[in-house]
């Protein structure tokens, strides 16, 4: 990504203390970064390795231990799903949002009701879309 496209973690002052959020601009037009997002290889991208789509209700996993169960599916707009760190851990929500901003896409990933290290967590969000940056580069 360039600089100004690179993935910036939001106004800590406008979310809830066990919420986290970062965004990027994607430099692919929103039908690409979707056709992309709504692949193996584009979850995984966003989630870990060996983490797969699934429709509503359906569980996924990746290889570190996360895992959790496919929320909503709207196309072009939004995914939502559950999110454990661990076996044991306890559940969180993640959504990603897509909107079109010409010919680019603002991507956004709201990480709530988080416990533990939210840097880390801030962390693994941001490498996430530059992971779809690159899957969608590809």
């Amino acid at each position: 990504m360039s600089d100004t496209q690179q993935a910036e973690v939001v106004d800590e002052g406008s979310i809830a203390p066990d919420t986290i959020e970062v965004s990027a601009l994607l430099s692919h037009d929103l039908n690409h970064v979707w056709h992309v997002l709504s692949t193996n290889d584009g979850v995984a991208a966003v989630l870990g390795d060996g983490a797969t789509l699934g429709n509503k209700g359906e569980h996924w996993r990746a290889t570190d231990g996360t895992h959790g169960v496919w929320r909503s599916y709207h196309p072009l707009e939004q995914v939502r799903l559950s999110w454990h760190a661990s076996e044991d851990g306890p559940r969180s929500l993640v959504d990603l949002h897509l909107a079109p901003q010409g010919e680019q896409t603002y991507v956004s990933i709201r990480h709530e009701h988080v416990e533990g290290d939210l840097d880390s967590l801030k962390a693994r969000w941001a490498a996430a879309l530059s992971r779809l940056e690159a899957a969608a580069a590809g």
